[in-house]
């Protein structure tokens, strides 16, 4: 299997397997018509979607060279590295790489923003307006001083059914994923996920 193309989308690749376990779920002799097989053929598709989405890792889906942070990185140093790179968030290492946060544009907004302002439109505009810029008073601080903690990470081994579940549970777009001494070794985004085809609908 391909690392993040996970080819899902119909007509999907539907095994012996999947047919033979739809089959089972349907109590009685099949006489097959029409709709029998149409019944047959949607649970072996649901099936082969619960096959795929644990069959899938972390591993396979996860970006492995990520754009991270210390703990003690300026933020304007953050905010720098995240515009070139064209991401809505980095994690947060400690000393030993294993991740203490998350920093996202979200975090950002909120110590901007001030009370009631909760969009990036809404910033540039108390700042266009202001004799202060509500960025300067965070132009010192770290990316300890704002970032989200702790950390939601999975392991290498986790599902992909499980990773939708967690960012859904856990209202996250990103996932760093920790080896078993929980160092940083990848990151899997919403996008990611996106990209197996078998999960858009729940996300």
């Amino acid at each position: 299997m391909k690392d993040k193309e996970v080819k899902a989308c119909l007509p999907l690749e539907i095994s012996d397997d999947d047919v033979y376990q739809a089959m089972k779920e349907i109590p009685g002799y099949i006489d097959i018509t029409a709709a029998d097989f149409k019944e047959i053929y949607l649970k072996a598709y649901q099936q082969a979607i619960f096959r795929l989405t644990h069959a899938m890792k972390a591993r396979e889906i996860m970006t492995a060279n990520v754009v991270a942070v210390a703990e003690d990185t300026r933020l304007i140093d953050v905010a720098r590295m995240m515009a070139s790179a064209r991401i809505a968030g980095v994690p947060v290492l400690d000393r030993e790489g294993k991740p203490v946060g998350v920093i996202s544009e979200k975090d950002f907004l909120s110590v901007m923003g001030g009370t009631g302002i909760k969009t990036f439109m809404g910033v540039i505009f108390t700042c266009l307006t202001c004799e202060d810029c509500l960025a300067r008073a965070i132009r010192e601080k770290c990316a300890r001083d704002i970032m989200t903690s702790p950390a939601i990470t999975v392991s290498l081994e986790t599902s992909a059914g499980e990773l939708a579940s967690t960012m859904i549970g856990k209202r996250v777009n990103r996932l760093p994923v920790v080896d078993s001494d929980g160092r940083l070794v990848g990151i899997i985004s919403r996008a990611d996920i996106l990209q197996t085809s078998i999960l858009r609908e729940e996300l």
